[in-house]
C-alpha cells in the first residue's frame, strides 16, 4: 500500500472521487499543510494499492476532477496540490505533471509539495457523499465529477459503488 496527498477543491468532492475508484484502500479527509506552505488547505490522503491503480492514473484523475488550471479566489482554501511523502515520490509526481500538461489547454497550477501535517475533518463529514448523495451540494458539485469519472476513467471507476450511491446515473 502507498499513499499520496491531494488537494484541489472541496475535500467532500475530492474524497468522493477517490472513494469511487478501484484500488483505493482508504481515504482520509481533512486539511494538509506542506513544508513549503504551512497554512492548511482542504485535502485528502489516499491510500492505494499500486498493483491495481498507479500514481500517474491517480494524478490524472485528480487533475481532471478539479480546477487544476485556474488560480481562483478560493485557492488558499482549495490549494491545487499533490502532497508527497518522499523525495522519490516528489520527483515522480513532478515528471507526471510535465507529461500530463499536454492534456490541458492552459498551464496547470497544481503544485507538488512536501507533506508536513494533517488535520482530520469532523467524523460526521467523513464519507460525506456516500452518506448524503441526495443532498443539494452532492447533486450540484459531486454528481458531475462522478459522471465524468465514469465517462473518462471507466477502467478505474467502481461503477457499482457509484451507481449504488446515487439514483441520478
Amino acid at each position: 500500500m502507498e499513499k499520496i496527498g491531494l488537494g484541489g477543491g472541496c475535500h467532500w468532492c475530492t474524497e468522493a472521487v477517490f472513494l469511487s475508484l478501484r484500488g483505493i484502500v482508504c481515504v482520509e479527509q481533512g486539511w494538509i499543510a506542506a513544508e513549503e506552505k504551512r497554512s492548511f488547505s482542504e485535502a485528502i490522503i489516499v491510500y492505494y494499492n499500486p498493483a491495481e491503480i498507479n500514481l500517474p492514473v491517480l494524478i490524472g484523475i485528480h487533475l481532471h476532477t478539479h480546477s487544476s488550471t485556474a488560480n481562483h479566489s478560493m485557492r488558499n482554501k482549495y490549494r491545487s496540490a499533490i502532497y508527497t511523502f518522499t523525495q522519490e515520490q516528489r520527483e515522480a509526481c513532478e515528471g507526471i505533471l510535465i507529461n500530463l500538461q499536454n492534456n490541458f489547454d492552459k498551464p496547470l497550477v497544481t503544485e507538488v509539495l512536501t507533506f508536513h501535517d494533517f488535520r482530520f475533518s469532523l467524523k460526521d463529514e467523513e464519507n460525506y457523499y456516500y452518506k448524503n448523495p441526495a443532498k443539494p451540494f452532492c447533486k450540484t458539485h459531486i454528481h458531475p465529477r462522478l459522471k465524468m469519472l465514469l465517462k473518462n476513467f471507466s477502467a478505474h471507476a467502481d461503477s457499482a459503488k457509484i451507481n449504488s450511491g446515487s439514483n441520478c446515473f
